[in-house]
């Protein structure tokens, strides 16, 4: 979480049967390299203890609006001044009926009233309060004052019910916030994107792949997403979580994969190819198991389509980003892919740097040249990649 470290976030937990959740919110974001300060309410307080908060923070909890430690006694002036932004988490119906009123009875309204930062809710309740009109009411007025609202979503309830009115999982609570700091570069963009391995079939439990993870292609997704694109990701075979704000399509192989890439077209501004794509695949699948034999087996192959340039080749293409990974000559090998399909910008890496590791070092490639960027965690290369993409889609005027 790359635009969390360093950050400091003042977390607001109520009275809501998710405040447990709150407690993993928090460990996420320590873990995530942010400064993490916990406001507990008198009723919050009642569903997890400020020792279980300033365990995981590591930093003092405050729950008083008459809280004697700040020299100057206004911790509701301190604390929002000096943080990045103030998530309350879980927000119930109560809390954010006081905030549209403008209510300052307790640390938490009061240091909401009184702040200069960013501030997030993060809505949880019942079904029926989320839909009561008095609700809906109070949920345009606070997002009417600039209040940000994360979620909710809908599923299982403390009360048995099913519906809108979950709080958000804390990891796409801290994912979603780590979005919130990153520059909106692609805003208003449509980003259609591959991912992860082809599978092409053999028989009905064997077949062609590769090593591929996805974890590029995904931080990529992730990082699209966080810089307001609308995201499609056509993911081959993985077993990665999606990333918060993603539309994911699961292909196997790669005519699969062409299809659906067309599909999700329409309206594309961009089109990046990270997909490891198969090459061949068999000419001809088994409808059985194939049994072993000794000797030698022979597999025809035929060639796989290459979705890439098929894509560029539009009368109409989006602005296309292929991804070379080549074991040797890479300025070579990778130069020339860019230039053979007529992209405007490849990424290139030797597979022997960031193939299903956790981190990667790529060069990127366009009309002005080389860029290399650092070795870095794959979420960090995928922010670099978004903001060169994005100041060349600014000087294409695109």
């Amino acid at each position: 979480m790359v635009d969390l470290q360093h950050r400091k976030i003042v977390i607001g937990v109520t009275g809501g049967v998710a405040a447990y959740k709150s407690a993993e919110l928090v460990r996420l974001l320590v873990k995530a390299g942010a400064d993490v300060h916990v406001v507990l309410t008198e009723a919050g307080a009642r569903f997890v203890t400020a020792v279980t908060f300033q365990a995981l923070s590591g930093n003092p909890v405050w729950t008083d609006l008459w809280d004697a430690r700040v020299p100057n006694n206004m911790a509701h002036i301190d604390l929002g001044r000096e943080a990045d932004a103030i998530l309350v988490a879980p927000a119930t119906a109560d809390f954010i009926a006081r905030l549209a009123q403008g209510r300052a009875d307790d640390l938490l309204t009061t240091l909401c009233l009184a702040r200069d930062v960013p501030l997030i809710v993060a809505p949880a309740m019942n079904r029926q309060m989320w839909e009561a009109p008095a609700t809906r009411r109070n949920v345009a007025q606070v997002i009417e004052d600039g209040v940000t609202v994360f979620g909710p979503a809908a599923g299982e309830q403390a009360c048995g019910e099913v519906g809108m009115g979950r709080m958000l999982e804390p990891e796409e609570l801290s994912e979603r916030l780590e979005g919130f700091f990153v520059p909106k570069r692609l805003a208003g963009r449509k980003v259609v994107l591959t991912a992860g391995p082809t599978f092409e079939a053999i028989d009905p439990v064997r077949g062609i792949t590769n090593i591929s993870s996805g974890k590029m292609g995904y931080e990529l997704a992730r990082a699209c997403v966080q810089a307001g694109a609308e995201v499609v990701l056509v993911s081959g075979p993985v077993s990665l979580p999606v990333p918060a704000g993603v539309h994911r399509v699961s292909v196997a192989g790669a005519r699969d994969m062409r299809e659906a890439v067309f599909a999700a077209l329409p309206g594309a501004d961009v089109f990046i190819g990270v997909a490891a794509v198969a090459d061949y695949r068999p000419l001809e699948v088994a409808e059985h198991k194939m049994k072993k034999k000794d000797g030698i087996l022979t597999l025809a192959l035929t060639q796989n389509p290459d979705i890439l340039a098929d894509v560029a080749a539009l009368p109409d293409a989006p602005f296309c980003v292929g991804f070379a990974a080549e074991s040797q000559d890479l300025d070579a090998y990778a130069e020339g892919k860019r230039r053979k399909k007529g992209l405007p910008m490849l990424v290139g890496n030797l597979v022997q740097d960031g193939m299903g590791a956790d981190d990667n070092v790529v060069v990127l490639y366009d009309d002005a040249g080389r860029h290399p960027l650092p070795r870095a965690p794959k979420a960090e290369v995928s922010h670099g990649i978004v903001a060169h993409l994005a100041t060349l889609l600014a000087a294409a005027g695109r």
